[in-house]
């Protein structure tokens, strides 16, 4: 395993994330979880789940990774950000006391094979890179039985850890905040740059990756911002990376009005002159739902809610029509 932590002075600083978090004795990092306890820092939520719950993979969002199956989804407390407006914050930004593992690795694993179309397992909920010893336990496990294993993550961590978590992750959901650095200082308390690092080093991996943005009007919705954000993922990313624009509702500490639909559908078209795949969520628009072949611009898949109908689709994830490899990773259900 990849050192996680260095003694520094009479500290010891956490190198999982590009926090550097320097830790007394007894302290406990950014995150929450991971604390001093004078020989090592030590995750401090190893086995304690906050979430247990089937998902559809679209739930993650993932729509170009087995589309119409489902993910075993778990999580647990904490993160490395502090975003004030966290859909999540009540296991984010709360740590609870008391912290007892009550479903053991077994449990999971067993759950996740025997359930039907579950195609494997997603750490989500929280920020999972913080979790990174139990993620790697669990995950190593479900690779040796067969099983698919996912990060939805917001990509903040160090870039020797990230090469580990690649190791036993096969997909992932990377949220990318914003494209300006001010954002995520004043409304995460971390930076842009490492970031768009973890995303550049993913997609040369050839590790399944998507991305998403929540779109908080006044903050993240300028539209030569989203230009610069489509472009510079296309031309570090490519082309056919899918991305998600997310709508934004009011919650947690920030009070903003919900993002208007027509800003939603301008960054939609922005988007989509950069790349190939741009879907919109948490809207009950038609747009920006469906797969388009973007060989042909054949229909391939139909979504409504979270209910996936795959079509014009061959086994091997090709348009039947022109023979664009449109999912990498595929299985007809």
């Amino acid at each position: 395993m990849v050192p996680l932590f260095k003694r520094s002075n009479n500290k010891l600083e956490c190198l999982l994330c590009p926090h550097f978090c320097k830790l007394a004795y007894g302290k406990t990092g950014i995150c929450g979880v991971r604390k001093n306890i004078g020989e090592k820092i030590e995750l401090m939520t190893y086995g304690v789940l906050s979430g247990y719950s089937l998902d559809p993979i679209e739930k993650k969002p993932l729509y170009h990774f087995f589309p119409g199956h489902n993910i075993l989804s778990i999580g647990s407390f904490g993160c490395n950000m502090k975003c004030d407006f966290c859909q999540n914050f009540h296991i984010s930004q709360k740590v609870p006391e008391s912290l007892i593992p009550e479903v053991t690795i077994d449990k999971i694993i067993n759950d996740a094979l025997s359930i039907e179309r579950n195609v494997g397992i997603a750490f989500t909920y929280n920020e999972p890179v913080i979790w990174f010893e139990y993620v790697k336990e669990v995950a190593e496990i479900a690779k040796k039985e067969g099983l698919y294993t996912v990060m939805v993550s917001n990509g903040y961590v160090n870039s020797e850890p990230l090469i580990e978590i690649m190791e036993f992750i096969d997909a992932f959901n990377i949220d990318l905040k914003a494209f300006n650095n001010n954002f995520y200082r004043k409304l995460t308390g971390a930076e842009l740059e490492p970031v768009k690092k973890s995303l550049k080093q993913i997609a040369k991996s050839g590790k399944h990756l998507e991305i998403t943005t929540l779109i908080i009007p006044g903050l993240n919705d300028d539209e030569k911002e989203m230009a610069l954000q489509s472009e510079w993922m296309a031309g570090e990313l490519g082309r056919d990376i899918p991305f998600h624009l997310s709508r934004y509702f009011p919650t947690y500490k920030r009070d903003t009005p919900q993002t208007p639909e027509g800003s939603l559908k301008k960054l939609f078209d922005i988007a989509s002159e950069n790349l190939d795949y741009v879907y919109l969520g948490n809207t009950h628009s038609s747009i920006g739902q469906n797969t388009i072949c973007r060989g042909c611009g054949t229909e391939v898949t139909i979504r409504s809610g979270y209910n996936t109908r795959v079509i014009n689709i061959d086994e091997k994830g090709k348009c039947t029509c022109c023979g664009e490899q449109v999912y990498r990773n595929f299985i007809f259900l």
